[in-house]
């Protein structure tokens, strides 16, 4: 087991994700993953600011677009601020980020082109989109869903 998770752990090493499967042989859940990496501490803090921890713990199924720190930076560090502290706003923007109740997977997303999801288009034209970011990185797979990491933050009108 151990020598899985070290395989697991390299070929997912570049982007800062730890191994899907714990030494226990419980699954990663979303919220396990997204605090594993080493891309998403902004919105590991923002998940925690709104109480969502357990929620992405649950059994889901999930789907996450999960921004990057990236993504959040160019916001500006103002709008983080105001956001981090108006709770309300915090989770619609959050849960703007996740389809509850459906693990979309690469292939399924892609037949939502032109669908869409949270009232954000999905565009598969060149490459997947979902409102004006970017899939990055599909089809991190956890035991009550999936991530798929984004280069921007959908912000709800």
């Amino acid at each position: 087991m151990r020598a899985l998770c070290a395989v697991a752990a390299a070929a997912i090493a570049g982007w800062g994700f730890v191994p899907t499967v714990w030494a226990d042989d419980k699954p990663a859940t979303v919220a396990d993953i997204v605090a594993s990496s080493q891309n998403h501490t902004i919105l590991l803090t923002a998940v925690k600011e709104a109480g969502l921890v357990d929620t992405l713990k649950g059994k889901g199924p999930f789907t996450v677009f999960a921004p990057t720190d990236d993504a959040f930076k160019a916001l500006g560090e103002d709008t983080i601020k105001k956001v981090l502290a108006d709770k309300d706003l915090l989770k619609k923007i959050l849960l703007a980020h996740v389809i509850v109740g459906k693990e979309a997977k690469a292939a399924d997303v892609l037949k939502l082109d032109g669908q869409e999801v949270n009232g954000f288009k999905i565009d598969t034209k060149s490459g997947v989109k979902i409102g004006e970011a970017k899939v990055i990185k599909a089809d991190l797979l956890a035991g009550n869903g999936v991530v798929h990491v984004i280069d921007k933050v959908l912000l709800p009108k």
